[in-house]
C-alpha cells in the first residue's frame, strides 16, 4: 500500500514538474522576445518582474518534485556512520521535522494571500499586477508540497511499521553520491 501510494505520488509529481517545466520554458520565450524586440527599439517591459513571480510559483510547485527523488540537500554525517535501523530514525525523525516545517509555512503564507485579497493589493510596480494572481497559486504549491510532505512521511512510516527498513531508506533516505556520477 504505502509503495503504491509513493509511486502514485511520483507519477503526480512528474506531471506537475512537466507543467513547472512549461511555465519556465513560456517565461524563458517571453524574456527571448522581450530581448529581440530591445534591439530593435521596443520593449515588452515588466518581464523582470514575471520572472520574478514565474520563479516563485515554480519553486513552490517542484519542491514536491525535489522532495520524491531525494534532491533536497541534506547533511547526513552522522547518518552515514550508523546502522540501517538508526538511519531510518534519522530519517523518519528528519521528514516529520521537514513536513512540520513547510505545513508552518504553508499555513503562514495564508495571511499573507488573504490580506492581498481583501485589500486588492497591487504591486509597486509599472504592471501593478494583483498580488493575489500570483499569491495563490504560490501559496497552492506550498500547500502541495506541506501535503506531499506528510503522505511520503506516512508512507515511510509504514513501510517501517512493516520493517521494510531498505525501501524506507529508499522513500526518504538520501541519494546515494556513487549513484550520481
Amino acid at each position: 500500500m504505502a509503495e503504491k501510494l509513493l509511486l502514485k505520488l511520483r507519477q503526480i509529481n512528474r506531471w506537475v514538474a512537466i507543467a513547472v517545466g512549461m511555465l519556465y520554458f513560456a517565461c524563458a520565450a517571453i524574456v527571448l522576445v522581450d530581448i529581440i524586440l530591445r534591439q530593435l527599439g521596443s520593449s515588452l517591459g515588466g518581464t523582470d518582474e514575471i520572472s520574478g513571480y514565474v520563479m516563485a510559483i515554480g519553486v513552490a510547485w517542484g519542491m514536491a518534485f525535489a522532495l520524491l527523488e531525494l534532491s533536497h540537500v541534506r547533511i547526513d554525517f552522522l547518518r552515514s556512520l550508523t546502522a540501517t535501523k538508526i538511519r531510518v530514525v534519522f530519517d523518519l525523525v528528519s521528514m516529520f521535522i521537514f513536513a512540520a516545517t513547510v505545513s508552518i509555512i504553508a499555513v503562514q503564507s495564508w495571511p499573507v494571500v488573504a490580506k492581498s485579497i481583501k485589500n486588492g493589493s497591487t504591486a509597486n510596480t509599472p504592471l501593478e499586477t494583483p498580488l493575489a494572481w500570483v499569491q495563490v497559486p504560490w501559496l497552492a504549491g506550498w500547500a502541495w508540497f506541506a501535503v506531499m510532505a506528510w503522505l511520503v512521511f506516512i508512507a515511510a512510516m509504514a513501510l517501517t511499521m512493516a520493517g521494510d527498513f531498505k525501501k524506507t531508506e529508499s522513500a526518504i533516505g538520501v541519494f546515494p553520491e556513487h549513484e550520481a556520477v
